[in-house]
């Protein structure tokens, strides 16, 4: 979106990468419009519930494999049972785009940026006052970095160590069009979203009332 001083590209820790405004007004409408026709496909984004009992305040679904805690499945395990959707050939171009710029601004990201072969997006939709804790993407056997897209409102994106859920974090405001790659020595921090930005929505998309996260990822785990 247009600013009076533009956001510049950061290294937000070693491994971790903002690329603000990456996806054009287009690039962001599109991603909208799939999002919403595949959300209708695979029978709608649902809440995933915790071991614990607890549900999460995001909705989800997957594109290529099924997520539940914590695990990757070809099946709606914990839905209805059918097949999770095609992961899209054009979402992993797209990502491999981002996963390229970040190199060039750390290459500890990737060092084979070129070999990244995604197979998953979990798609994440946070309405009025859903948040993230600070959890770890660990259910990969690929040490393949992760790319993240956000379209919608604002969200306060937390990025903190590998020890623990605790101090020291970094926090970056992710805004529509805005991606943040990491991978390497970050690969496998501890990260979250701790809340939305009221009012910070982006008017060329429309008000969504909510923030659009697609989580693009490598498995590792094959066929």
């Amino acid at each position: 979106m247009d600013q009076l001083i533009p956001r510049q590209p950061q290294v937000v820790t070693p491994g971790a990468v903002h690329l603000p405004g990456w996806l054009d007004a287009s690039l962001r409408t599109e991603l909208l419009s799939r999002c919403r026709a595949w959300d209708a496909e695979s029978g709608g984004a649902r809440s995933p519930r915790m071991r614990n009992g607890s549900s999460m305040s995001v909705a989800m679904f997957g594109l290529g494999w099924h997520w539940y805690p914590y695990r990757y499945s070809r099946t709606r395990d914990d839905g209805d049972g059918g097949p999770a959707l095609p992961f899209p050939t054009w979402l992993g171009d797209l990502s491999r785009r981002a996963v390229a710029d970040a190199v060039a601004m750390d290459p500890s990201v990737s060092d084979d940026p070129e070999g990244f072969a995604p197979d998953v997006a979990l798609v994440n939709w946070y309405g009025p006052g859903s948040k993230m804790g600070m959890h770890v993407d660990g259910d990969e056997m690929s040490p393949a970095p992760v790319v993240s897209f956000s379209v919608g409102q604002t969200g306060l994106f937390r990025i903190g160590n590998a020890a623990s859920r605790g101090r020291p974090w970094v926090d970056v405001l992710l805004e529509s069009g805005d991606v943040i790659v990491f991978g390497g020595p970050a690969r496998l921090v501890y990260h979250g979203v701790p809340r939305l930005i009221p009012d910070a929505d982006d008017r060329e998309v429309g008000v969504l009332a909510g923030r659009l996260n697609v989580t693009v990822r490598e498995t590792g785990l094959g066929a």
